[in-house]
């Protein structure tokens, strides 16, 4: 990022400052699903700007959801920010979120929106990301093993043992990315590609970014992983690169919701309009360097963030794909064809 980025960003988070009421007994519970550097700085800068006390929990979206269900009848958190959207739709089918319109859904992308919709405004895209192939250049070269560039090559054979890829189970990411094959190629020859690419993968990291992360310290050879992420280790100066398959690929609507019973539902609800502001979308890349197109049309997208309009990207059906029974049965399917399977 430029510094003039950098400046513009802290001159706009001081100027949206808000004095706190003296006296005033004020906390949010707020679950985080993504980078926890992300996750901190959020937090940090709304209890500077508003006076309120962040408690952060962070996990990934499938843990998240999971734990959110266990305390259905006794809420702990208040509010859920962040991963992949599709558990954030399951959670409000499942009655496990608050309804809350935002006076800032206008200010918002239509695919933002249209999450708010789907949900029948119990959540909300605060981000978007596209998903691809991560590999290390560098490993690769001297395995002689050339560039994955589609989803037919991560099923090779000079891919043996060179795949990583995060369990469903745990993972957003890795159920996008099943939900994403289901869609491209029916749902049949996904699982039979899925079987094969089994046989490639060296493990299943419960977090999204585990796998790229290993590719970027050379630990394997490539991964399914979003490509944002990819470009975060890159500009660490690590050997990552990503590319988005050619045959077409998935994306993500990182989303935002409202724990239903919330105990602090007022602060939740200034949260989630702070949130949706371009100065707070603008924190993920400056602090961390999260690369995330942002949801609101005035936060301007990272300079090296992947482009969603030079990328072959499906027509994802997150109102079917976030039922809590599909992402259910797809990924009880997983467990039990694929995840299984001996390698």
């Amino acid at each position: 990022m430029t510094n003039n980025f950098a400046a513009g960003a802290i001159a706009a988070m001081a100027a949206f400052a808000v004095v706190p009421q003296a006296g005033a007994q004020e906390a949010l519970n707020l679950y985080c699903s993504v980078q926890v550097e992300w996750c901190q700085a959020t937090a940090n800068a709304f209890t500077r700007q508003t006076g309120i006390k962040v408690n952060m929990t962070q996990k990934g979206s499938g843990e998240t959801l999971a734990q959110i269900r266990a305390e259905a009848q006794n809420p702990r958190g208040d509010i859920w920010f962040g991963g992949t959207g599709d558990p954030h739709l399951a959670m409000a089918e499942e009655g496990l979120a608050e309804e809350y319109k935002s006076p800032r859904l206008a200010e918002l992308h239509p695919w933002a929106v249209k999450q708010a919709e789907d949900s029948k405004y119990r959540t909300v895209g605060i981000y978007a990301g596209i998903l691809g192939i991560g590999y290390n250049p560098e490993l690769l070269k001297r395995k002689n093993v050339a560039e994955p560039k589609c989803w037919a090559d991560l099923t090779k054979p000079e891919f043996k043992g060179e795949i990583q890829v995060a369990n469903p189970a745990s993972s957003g990411t890795a159920y996008v990315a099943i939900a994403t094959l289901v869609q491209l190629m029916g749902e049949e020859p996904a699982f039979d590609y899925l079987k094969k690419l089994h046989a490639n993968v060296n493990a299943y990291p419960r977090s999204g970014t585990g796998p790229i992360k290993a590719v970027a310290r050379g630990e394997t050879g490539a991964s399914i992983s979003f490509m944002h992420d990819a470009v975060t280790e890159e500009l660490s100066g690590l050997p990552a690169k990503a590319n988005a398959p050619c045959e077409g690929t998935g994306m993500e609507v990182g989303s935002m919701t409202i724990v239903k019973g919330a105990r602090n539902i007022e602060n939740a609800q200034k949260f989630y309009d702070w949130a949706l502001t371009p100065e707070a979308q603008r924190i993920g890349a400056e602090v961390s360097k999260q690369l995330q197109t942002p949801s609101n049309r005035a936060a301007p997208t990272p300079d090296k963030a992947p482009r969603m309009d030079q990328v072959k990207i499906i027509a994802y059906d997150f109102a079917k794909y976030g039922k809590a029974s599909e992402r259910k049965r797809l990924i009880d399917r997983w467990e039990k064809e694929v995840g299984s399977l001996p390698r």
